[in-house]
């Protein structure tokens, strides 16, 4: 049975916007993958709240994806990797530029290059962010930041082979705090996820 390791932060690991607990397996996008797909592929969950993809993090290891990725392949050995990390690499304090963007995804799409690769472009945080919790994290050059991204993730995503999905065409982020979604949006990711690995 093939192996898909569904890898990133706070939107894999399943963060609810109102209140900040996680939501349960059957809501989260890649809890909905592990149970549609049990009987075809082994679903690894492995999302992490504010973890960044490129940027060090320090709250450490664990929460920097470039770090903790291969262990989990070491641990797994996937045959396919979702990534959907990145957006925490925007906050404020890692004041990263559009070189470092471009740079860190493909510092992340290199530790996983031999396996086939499905990357989610982030969402744009919406400007209910300045006004939530996350405030405190992040900025209006965060939200600037965010409208870049896709076209980073798609151009790293083709010079890697890689698929690349931009998140944009299909969900929204909450209007509680513009950075997360809600249990409807994550049902839509899992059903486009479960569409395009059935073209890989």
């Amino acid at each position: 049975m093939k192996k898909i390791l569904c890898f990133g932060d706070s939107n894999v690991y399943g963060f609810i916007p109102r209140d900040g607990k996680r939501y349960p397996e059957n809501i989260r996008w890649s809890g909905i993958l592990k149970e549609k797909l049990k009987n075809n592929y082994q679903v690894i969950e492995a999302g992490c709240n504010n973890r960044t993809g490129f940027c060090d993090n320090p709250a450490g290891k664990d929460f920097t994806g470039y770090k903790i990725l291969p262990e989990y392949l070491a641990k797994y050995n996937p045959d396919i990797i979702i990534i959907a990390i990145g957006i925490n690499d925007l906050q404020f304090q890692y004041n990263a530029t559009k070189q470092d963007i471009e740079t860190g995804i493909e510092k992340i799409l290199t530790l996983v290059k031999d396996r086939e690769i499905l990357l989610l472009s982030p969402s744009v945080i919406k400007e209910n962010i300045l006004t939530s919790f996350f405030a405190q994290m992040f900025d209006e050059t965060s939200i600037e930041k965010s409208y870049f991204m896709t076209d980073i993730y798609q151009n790293a995503a083709q010079k890697f082979n890689a698929t690349c999905i931009n998140l944009n065409d299909y969900v929204k982020t909450s209007n509680i705090d513009g950075l997360h979604y809600e249990p409807e949006e994550h049902a839509k990711i899992a059903d486009l996820i479960i569409k395009v690995l059935k073209t890989l």
